[in-house]
């Protein structure tokens, strides 16, 4: 008579972390929804734009020079520059420095998804957002009259990337060599400086000489006079185009080599 051993079960397999274009998507993801998820976060990167587009394009109370387009026409384009810097820079930055204070970075480093898929991730969650705001203020604008030149969709959507890089770069310079408390603050003080005379909103034009001269090297005046060019007149700005793809190289550049994980 012949006996059987008894079979040995197969052992269970390694589970191994997943490809690394889902990691990244999934971060993305998650970067996003806690942007949109976040009250103050959609305050300042939705509600405020939209509402200081309606507030300049109804009122005159702030002069914007024309050149003969409608109000609506000039404001929509820096108003989507000014959204593209709220969500690249500030939003980042604050998030990335109370994120790296409570060492949330340096797990994260640590994970599958390593330093670099965590970049793209926040990178991704950013462009997400981006598009939200696009929809957004696009329609708000679209419905008080804007019509933008289509020539310039593409020149308007080059500049969005690169201002996106630029300010993504510059966020996490900030929020990694500096204290969260210092980042809130200088984040804040900052957005609102170049708001106010980088460019972004008021055009170049309308600045004081002197002011209008710094602004125009700024990735600030840069972003804006690039959105504006390429909507309203249907043109490649090639000049600020050229000044914000050599902040985006610089601040990488910087970003990359001076940021602390914890």
């Amino acid at each position: 008579m012949t006996t059987t051993a008894p079979s040995t079960p197969a052992a269970p397999r390694a589970a191994g972390a997943a490809p690394a274009a889902r990691r990244v998507l999934a971060q993305t993801a998650f970067e996003a929804r806690a942007v949109l998820r976040n009250g103050e976060q959609l305050l300042v990167t939705l509600v405020v734009p939209v509402l200081l587009l309606v507030g300049l394009t109804r009122s005159s109370f702030v002069e914007i020079g024309t050149g003969g387009a409608a109000r609506v026409d000039v404001l929509a384009p820096s108003v989507l520059a000014l959204a593209v810097m709220t969500t690249s820079f500030t939003s980042q930055a604050i998030a990335t420095a109370f994120d790296r204070r409570n060492g949330v970075l340096r797990l994260l480093a640590t994970t599958p998804l390593g330093r670099p898929g965590l970049l793209l991730g926040k990178a991704g969650g950013v462009l997400v957002v981006e598009a939200v705001q696009l929809l957004v203020i696009g329609a708000t604008a679209l419905a008080l009259g804007w019509r933008p030149a289509a020539a310039g969709i593409l020149p308007a959507l080059l500049a969005a990337v690169l201002g996106t890089v630029a300010f993504v770069a510059l966020a996490l310079l900030v929020a990694g060599t500096l204290r969260a408390e210092a980042v809130l603050a200088v984040a804040n003080l900052l957005l609102l400086l170049l708001a106010l005379a980088g460019g972004v909103v008021v055009p170049l034009a309308d600045l004081p000489p002197g002011l209008a001269a710094i602004a125009a090297w700024l990735p600030s005046g840069a972003l804006g006079e690039a959105m504006r060019v390429a909507l309203v007149e249907g043109r490649v700005a090639v000049a600020p185009l050229a000044v914000l793809a050599g902040w985006a190289a610089l601040l990488v550049a910087a970003a990359a080599r001076l940021f602390r994980w914890s």
